[in-house]
């Protein structure tokens, strides 16, 4: 059996083709049992999200044609042009790129924690359908501690690479006690979404929406229990707030220097964060100017997330050198397994054989055959099946020229010249 890694990523195909090569969770059972099916697999997990699909399978396909037209079948495409689109990585290649996706190093933003869950769940799936055996439980379970291991020994998670995230961790800083502060977010689409999202992970309860459009801002406030206002009524309700952030596709700027200004006079000169993640901008840029308030814009939280996507490639490096080991590691069990079974089949095929030739002796004493012809006979044949494998596999060594090879096969069959050990 080989272990066989065949996918489709960012990387190799346009969202088109991985749309369609993408397997919902209605289509996944029947698509684990269906490749199951295929000839030469044993054990398979499909996983699937927005930015890759991947058939992990143990298989007898060393080549995974067999795979590769599973695929192409299953989803009705050409296979041409999921081939020209895929690749294909066996053995211990396809080990470490299990290792390295459960780790976030293939991912898109480099180091994001989801795909972690998204293997957990794939792997959980495909052992629920039957389809996982020792082999993949070994494999799956000691790549979700590597995974683990990744994110608590480097910092490839520690540094915020998405606006929304940075934001966020800025707030953070300035903030002490980031749960205890009130956050308006002005507007209500994606990019305010993922603040909200970020903000609720950190605990903050005291949040309020303010965007144009009522009805988009009270499906995100019922998401968040948080309140609702209008664009009109944020210079009212602005005094109430330590945090602002704010993204819209307004022209013209929302929240001026004397909106600002009055707001933190109704404060006492309590400071005011504010962040503007829209382009136009949304703050006026004047607001720097003022004392108490400290405004950031797009540009800024940019500068912070190339310099973090930089310490995150440190860390990645850093995280290649303890996949490699574990892979490494886990592919020497996986050997030293073969070899434990090669030794029981061995032993195995040498207790058949004695059995045989003793039967055979048996019934050679029965008939009156002489008791020395038989023993000598016996002896004959019993040595004669042990060795002819052993002198079969010394020829093939022989053919090789590799001197080493025929010092380890002679060490190994205890060949070693003793004469001048015997002459002392």
């Amino acid at each position: 059996m080989t272990l066989l890694a065949l996918g489709i990523n960012h990387k190799t195909a346009p969202v088109a083709l991985r749309e369609k090569v993408a397997f919902t969770p209605d289509s996944l059972v029947e698509a684990l049992a269906s490749l199951k099916a295929v000839d030469g697999v044993d054990e398979t997990v499909i996983v699937s999200t927005c930015n890759r699909t991947e058939l992990y399978v143990n298989t007898q396909d060393e080549s995974g044609e067999k795979i590769l037209q599973w695929l192409s079948d299953f989803h009705h495409l050409d296979v041409k042009e999921i081939e020209n689109n895929s690749y294909l990585l066996t053995k211990d290649d396809a080990v470490k790129h299990i290792m390295r996706v459960a780790s976030g190093l293939d991912s898109l933003i480099l180091g994001e924690p989801q795909i972690l869950g998204q293997i957990k769940q794939a792997f959980g799936d495909a052992r629920h359908s039957g389809m996982v055996s020792s082999e993949f439980d070994k494999l799956f379970q000691h790549t979700f501690n590597v995974a683990k291991r990744v994110r608590s020994e480097t910092d490839i998670g520690a540094n915020a690479v998405s606006v929304a995230y940075a934001a966020v961790q800025l707030a953070k800083h300035i903030f002490a006690e980031l749960p205890k502060r009130s956050v308006l977010l002005v507007g209500a689409g994606e990019t305010i979404e993922l603040v909200a999202q970020h903000l609720k992970e950190q605990g903050v309860k005291h949040l309020a929406v303010a965007n144009r459009t009522v009805a988009r801002a009270e499906a995100l406030a019922q998401k968040l229990d948080a309140t609702v206002y209008t664009l009109s009524q944020v210079p009212e309700h602005l005094k109430e707030f330590d945090i602002v952030i704010s993204s819209t596709a307004s022209q013209l700027p929302l929240i001026g220097k004397g909106m600002v200004e009055k707001a933190l006079k109704q404060r006492k000169n309590m400071p005011m964060f504010l962040v503007d993640l829209a382009v136009p901008r949304d703050i006026e840029s004047e607001v720097n100017e003022l004392g108490d308030a400290y405004l950031y814009t797009v540009d800024d939280l940019q500068h912070i997330v190339q310099k973090n996507l930089e310490n995150r490639e440190q860390a990645a490096q850093e995280a290649q050198k303890l996949i490699d080991k574990q892979a490494n590691d886990y592919m020497a069990w996986k050997q030293s397994q073969q070899s434990i079974d090669l030794v029981k089949q061995y032993r195995q095929k040498g207790l058949l054989h004695r059995d045989d030739i003793v039967e055979k002796a048996k019934a050679q004493l029965e008939e009156g055959k002489s008791a020395d012809l038989v023993l000598e006979e016996m002896a004959y044949k019993l040595t004669n099946t042990l060795l002819h494998s052993t002198t079969l596999a010394l020829r093939e060594a022989a053919k090789h020229d590799d001197p080493s090879l025929s010092r380890w096969m002679g060490q190994a069959l205890d060949l070693s010249d003793n004469s001048s050990d015997e002459n002392k």
